[in-house]
């Protein structure tokens, strides 16, 4: 099951697990938010109708606030002596879908065997 949410003027395709970049959100690391869903696809099933699909909640918890890489901006007048250079970084929010609808991201095994384990010893 996946969904097709918009958030920052973009659109991105997201299930349960994933890690994405998005535009700054104005939250606090570690606090979890909804994302506004527009499309949701569920094996054979498809709901495009984005009033219908807004039932379907997506949660994300977020990981990290930074920068992006650094995109330069150059303005240039052919024989009039005009050149710009600027640089610009984008604020960015990383985070894990957590859950799409009924699906739900689980921790990895790993972690979970290595705590069996040390609490057998």
């Amino acid at each position: 099951m996946y969904a097709i949410v918009k958030t920052g003027g973009k659109q991105y395709k997201v299930s349960a697990g994933d890690v994405i970049s998005i535009e700054k959100l104005a939250v606090e690391v570690g606090e979890t938010v909804e994302l506004p869903v527009i499309c949701v696809v569920d094996g054979d099933a498809i709901e495009a109708n984005p009033e219908k699909a807004a039932a379907t909640k997506v949660t994300a918890e977020v990981l990290d606030q930074y920068k992006g890489k650094k995109q330069m901006v150059f303005k240039f007048k052919k024989r009039k002596g005009y050149k710009k250079l600027k640089g610009h970084r984008q604020q960015l929010t990383k985070v894990r879908i957590t859950a799409v609808g009924a699906d739900k991201y689980e921790a990895p095994a790993k972690a979970a065997k290595a705590e069996e384990a040390a609490s057998e010893e």
